[in-house]
């Protein structure tokens, strides 16, 4: 079967790209790579390994995602700017500040050929010695995230780079750091449905083109197995938030999952329960799963037909978001760093916690 690999969304081994790695994006027509801090030194470095990925290209562009929230969840500093955390932002009450904060991020990452961002986070901070979450929360009501929601998410796709609200059902309840461990979510249905779901049903609105389901135990929905895995989760998301884009697991190589499940196992259960893109932190263990799935299909484990309407969904979201892609020519880069706008918010920002 064909376009298998838009399915996929891995991560690369450092600043630029192996062979094994040029040939797994050309052959599998790999449909992202998301990036992290080990991926990046400085702006023009992280162009030219966007450029040498985007070359090996089919008919669309790859997804190039990052987890680029502000505060202590940045994995490109220097000269990016640092701005404080959601939680931080939030307290100065302005949807207005949480807008033109992510337009200057939005704006840094598109220079840098990046367009998919894994942020915001929409968990409501109910268990306030949640370090995993803590300040990545925008706060601890369902009316606090709301407000500030749509406005990150139009500062972002205003300018180029597509939202991905997450984690859902909530992971702002929660003890445990699903990055070591599966977290355990006691909430109710009835509660879910009226307060976690809430800030969810507010990014859908303002026309994200991806979520991510988080890995989660949430009993009210299934005892046995966690969200990112759960037919019964991914039924929910639809069915609460109206969503119909692209949703993409959190990262199947975290503690929560491969303390149980290997990346094969982890893939076609993802793919079964309603997952459009599955994401993995290494090529190593992604390729692994990849093949786990070409496997399924032929033991019709997996059905062609959904696989199918999933690569469909995925390729329509790239069409319409990607027209005319041109390479990041790197000398007008500096132009969008420093900017003036930058300059003033972080000062703003500075003189208003004084």
């Amino acid at each position: 079967m064909e376009n298998l690999g838009q399915l996929f969304m891995f991560g690369i081994s450092g600043e630029s790209l192996t062979p094994d790695e040029v040939s797994i994006i050309r052959n599998e027509d790999l449909g992202g790579v998301i990036l992290f801090s080990r991926n990046f030194k400085d702006p023009a470095q992280l162009a030219e390994l966007v450029n040498s990925i985007q070359k090996l290209r089919g008919d669309y562009p790859l997804f190039i995602g990052v987890d680029q929230e502000g505060g202590r969840v940045q994995r490109f500093k220097n000269q990016f700017s640092h701005f404080p955390s959601m939680l931080e932002l939030s307290r100065h009450d302005s949807p207005k500040l949480v807008f033109e904060v992510h337009e200057v991020m939005a704006k840094e990452l598109a220079a840098c050929g990046v367009n998919l961002n894994f942020s915001p986070c929409c968990d409501i901070l109910t268990n306030q010695d949640n370090k995993v979450i803590g300040d990545r929360s925008f706060g601890d009501t369902a009316d606090k995230v709301e407000k500030m929601i749509s406005a990150a998410i139009r500062g972002l796709q205003t300018n180029n780079i597509l939202a991905c609200p997450k984690h859902f059902p909530g992971h702002g309840g929660t003890s445990k750091d699903s990055h070591i461990d599966l977290p355990l979510v006691k909430t109710s249905l009835e509660e879910l449905k009226k307060r976690e779901v809430s800030p969810f049903v507010k990014a859908t609105k303002s026309r994200v083109e991806f979520m991510m389901m988080g890995h989660l135990q949430v009993d009210a929905l299934d005892e046995n197995l966690p969200t990112s895995l759960s037919p019964s989760a991914y039924a929910f998301l639809r069915q609460e938030t109206k969503f119909s884009k692209i949703i993409i697991t959190d990262d199947l190589e975290m503690g929560a999952i491969s303390q149980k499940f290997s990346a094969e196992e982890a893939a076609v259960l993802a793919l079964i329960a309603g997952a459009d893109i599955l994401l993995f932190q290494s090529a190593t263990n992604g390729i692994k799963a990849l093949e786990s799935v070409k496997q399924a299909l032929k033991t019709k484990k997996l059905i062609k037909a959904d696989l199918v309407e999933k690569i469909q969904k995925i390729i329509s979201v790239k069409a319409e978001s990607f027209k005319n892609y041109q390479p990041i020519y790197i000398p007008e880069i500096t132009q969008s760093f420093h900017s003036v706008e930058a300059k003033r918010l972080l000062e703003l920002l500075k003189s208003k916690d004084r």
